[in-house]
């Protein structure tokens, strides 16, 4: 099979990890972008990517770019793809899109132009035209315009990536399941100590985190992709490609435990983590954080995505000094790190931040923040390191 160019979309300031993620998996050529990375792949690396990236919100596959100016070389571009050899007259498909160009400033108008192009070419070739279906079409096209640019891709993934397929019960304001995968790579969460959520939600970082520590596929419970609605779908090969995945998880030797004040979110939590199979690895408590202490012996590794006051109505000032003094006095021997949307309320925690990374929650600009709670002092442990 033949290596082709793919693009996998990305949040903001996952570049890197989503590169390094391609070059584990074997892509070929992996270059990083502004919110996307582009490598090379068969079409059996295309199944791969789907299935098993952590980072990536779709997998595109490019087929065309041109040069556009206005609507005539957008309609005459598209017009050039010969689409018979894409999707079939009797499939539905839908057209989305995304602008940076003073050429064009409605994508809507760009989504429309784009669909009168492809079904006047079926109708010219067939006396007929095949449907558009905005909600379940058997083929997503992408139509992506910088500057005078235009590229032209068929989207393999579908919907969101994001849809991992185990998440039904939601708490309020749940984290983006590429967020908060992305999150604990960049947190260096490798499976190899003890794991803590303490204000877990509906426990996607559980869910998360117990699926990188044991190598499972990210999308392993996703019902369908794309791909599997095209005409070269090879259903001998992606269960060869998903098979060969599942023999590389691994046994899990710690603990991932999550902690919720609210009975309602521990009980989606684990409805969550039972759909996902995951239920074996994690457990999930009815506890105030500020109530609890650290339970294990060696480094615990934290990671959670505490209220920001856009959410709940709290007092931020005593909540975030509270999450200070619970680390401090508490949590010994601990690296955690959080993400916050109210990065005025960070100076109340008290503590000096290690690493400060800077990261979008949906629009809203965020701060990864980790801080290092030593067993004893800092100084103790530097005392050590000398001696």
């Amino acid at each position: 099979m033949e290596n082709f160019k793919m693009v996998a979309k990305t949040f903001f300031g996952f570049e890197e990890v989503l590169a390094k993620e391609l070059n584990q998996l074997g892509a070929q050529n992996v270059e990083q972008g502004v919110r996307m990375v582009s490598f090379y792949g068969d079409k059996g690396f295309m199944y791969k990517a789907n299935l098993a990236l952590r980072t990536a919100l779709k997998v595109l596959k490019p087929i065309a770019t041109f040069k556009v100016y206005n609507d005539q070389s957008l309609y005459k571009g598209v017009q050039s793809i010969d689409w018979a050899k894409v999707f079939r007259v009797n499939q539905t498909f839908v057209v989305d899109v995304t602008l940076n160009s003073e050429h064009f400033n409605h994508s809507l108008f760009v989504a429309l132009k784009t669909k009168d192009a492809i079904v006047d070419q079926f109708r010219d070739a067939v006396g007929k035209r095949p449907d558009i279906d905005k909600d379940y079409p058997d083929v997503r096209i992408n139509i992506h315009i910088q500057n005078d640019i235009c590229t032209v891709s068929l989207d393999t993934s579908g919907a969101s990536l994001h849809h991992r397929g185990y998440r039904t019960a939601t708490n309020l304001a749940p984290i983006n399941e590429v967020l908060a995968a992305g999150i604990l790579l960049m947190s260096g969460w490798d499976g190899n100590s003890h794991f803590l959520d303490p204000m877990c939600g509906s426990g996607t970082f559980l869910a998360e985190a117990a699926m990188i520590a044991c190598n499972i596929p990210a999308n392993i419970n996703r019902k369908e992709f794309a791909f599997e609605k095209w005409s070269d779908w090879d259903n001998d090969l992606f269960e060869k490609v998903e098979t060969s995945l599942l023999n590389k998880t691994r046994e899990f030797h710690y603990t991932i435990k999550g902690y919720d004040k609210a009975p309602s979110a521990v009980m989606k939590a684990k409805s969550n983590i039972k759909n996902a199979n995951l239920d074996d690895y994690i457990q999930i408590e009815e506890a105030n954080f500020f109530d609890t202490e650290k339970e294990t012996e060696g480094t615990l590794h934290m990671v959670f995505n505490p209220p920001y006051g856009e959410r709940l109505d709290i007092d931020l000032e005593r909540f975030y000094r509270e999450i200070g003094d619970t680390l401090k006095q508490s949590y010994p021997g601990t690296n955690s790190w959080f993400i916050t949307g109210n990065i005025e309320a960070l100076k109340f925690v008290g503590l000096k931040p290690s690493r400060k990374i800077k990261l979008f929650n949906g629009k809203l600009e965020s701060r990864l923040v980790k801080y290092e709670m030593y067993a004893g002092s800092k100084r103790t442990k530097f005392q050590k390191n000398e001696e």
